[in-house]
């Protein structure tokens, strides 16, 4: 067995050396800031390469084993041997799939936004549910949620919700998820018990440091302010202090009410822009901010990646990848690391 990762060892060594140069200036706590981001950078580091050593001591401590029970010609240790086997392959599958996370800003924070499609009722539940499966997806991982936005419907399910989802290498997962979502069950609100065919979109992009140069003209957004919708503590429905702010030029809009103070959802929404500017002009290989015009569609409604079915028969299948599978309620239950796994290992051969 061979340790075939895309990791380069050497250059995460020599970045912990200048980090570690750098905390050992006495000035390095004035900047509180940047001390806390460099510490994180360096544990960051240090764990990485850690599990790569550990990993590879794996490997050669199999391979150890191995050799010995072919020398000694010895069947009674093999089910051992297969078994060990089967967990360092795992381990090596998982440290692949982290290593394609490599893109500039795989490592960020993810801001993802669950919209609901055309339908009502349909499509809010539907929205809904993907809330959930996202919530236990995160809580999984470890990851922080916060819930920068909602929109809930007075009779069921939400129009709307934007999470900002904290840890590393969240952005980097959870891109895969961008896309169109479409259900087909029985609906629990038709009386006729008739199968209903619903759509929701997500949305994500990775939350951007300050130092990242975007520049917004005050001139170019409108800034609303509305009163907050969803749970956030004794002070919500009290003030208006929920805002809304309309990007002119392209027609993106961002929302925040999760903070108390109208000024700190403010902070909020313009780093949501900013991180949302960023994505769309990469994507459409523009130098400035200026440079992009017109209305921007933040789906397209015909992007649909995903299927999930529950009448006639129980299958989840990515159109992108396709990778499937019968159980359902585990995907629902946030076991989505198939799907993303598969996405990263498609993106990473059209390198």
């Amino acid at each position: 067995m061979r340790l075939v990762v895309p990791f380069d060892l050497s250059k995460l060594e020599e970045e912990n050396i200048l980090l570690e140069s750098e905390m050992q200036e006495p000035d390095f706590w004035n900047n509180q800031e940047r001390a806390q981001k460099v510490s994180q950078k360096l544990k960051q580091n240090t764990n990485r390469i850690n599990e790569y050593k550990n990993l590879k001591q794996q490997v050669e401590d199999l391979e150890i084993f191995a050799d010995m029970i072919i020398e000694e010609n010895d069947e009674s240790h093999l089910d051992e041997l297969n078994e060990t086997i089967s967990d360092v392959s795992e381990l090596l599958d998982n440290a692949r799939i982290v290593a394609l996370l490599s893109n500039e800003f795989d490592k960020n924070n993810a801001i993802l936004s669950i919209h609901a499609g055309a339908g009502g009722t349909e499509a809010q539940d539907w929205a809904d549910m993907l809330y959930r499966m996202y919530t236990r997806w995160i809580e999984a991982h470890g990851y922080n949620m916060t819930v920068l936005d909602i929109l809930p419907d007075t009779e069921a399910g939400i129009k709307s919700v934007t999470l900002l989802v904290e840890g590393e290498n969240a952005y980097g997962y959870l891109k895969s998820e961008k896309g169109v979502h479409r259900l087909v069950r029985i609906s629990p609100f038709d009386a006729a018990k008739k199968r209903h065919t619903s759509f929701a979109s997500i949305d994500v992009t990775p939350e951007i440091e300050d130092d990242v140069d975007i520049e917004i003209n005050e001139s170019d957004i409108r800034v609303d302010t509305y009163r907050s919708s969803g749970a956030g503590g004794q002070h919500v429905n009290t003030t208006d202090s929920a805002i809304r702010i309309t990007h002119i030029p392209t027609g993106v809009v961002v929302s925040c009410q999760n903070q108390r103070s109208q000024h700190s959802n403010r902070e909020t929404a313009l780093k949501m822009l900013k991180s949302k500017l960023l994505e769309i002009k990469q994507l459409e290989n523009k130098e400035k901010i200026e440079d992009i015009q017109g209305k921007y569609n933040q789906i397209a409604w015909g992007s649909q990646i995903r299927s999930y079915v529950f009448h006639p028969y129980s299958m989840v299948k990515d159109h992108r990848t396709n990778a499937e599978t019968g159980n359902v309620q585990a995907v629902m239950d946030g076991s989505l690391d198939m799907f993303m796994n598969e996405y990263l290992k498609m993106k990473s051969l059209e390198r």
